[in-house]
């Protein structure tokens, strides 16, 4: 596996969401537990609706392809970039500890 502090292009966290779920052939597919928990959400009153880029990142740490505190920092990153409140290039070497 190549290292990933070799790599200097910035990419944002969407991009790099996208890149790992192609490199490693990984696609949602919603689980009844998905399922459940999404209704118990919708029941609480928490309307909360990833969107597919989210999805794909829920579905890159179940696979085991990120941990899950490499997952949150994409995930924020993503948020903060979705919402505007960071650069849109997202630096790969903040990853380098990732294990593919």
């Amino acid at each position: 596996m190549d290292d990933i502090t070799a790599k200097t292009t910035l990419r944002s966290a969407e991009e790099e969401i996208l890149a790992l779920a192609r490199e490693h052939g990984v696609t949602y597919q919603p689980t009844e537990l998905d399922e459940l928990a999404d209704t118990f959400a919708r029941l609480s009153g928490d309307d909360v609706q990833l969107d597919d880029t989210e999805l794909l990142l829920l579905a890159l740490e179940k696979a085991g392809h990120l941990s899950t505190r490499d997952a949150n920092r994409l995930h924020i990153a993503y948020m903060r970039q979705f919402l505007g409140f960071a650069a849109v290039g997202y630096d790969l070497t903040d990853f380098a500890e990732i294990q593919y």
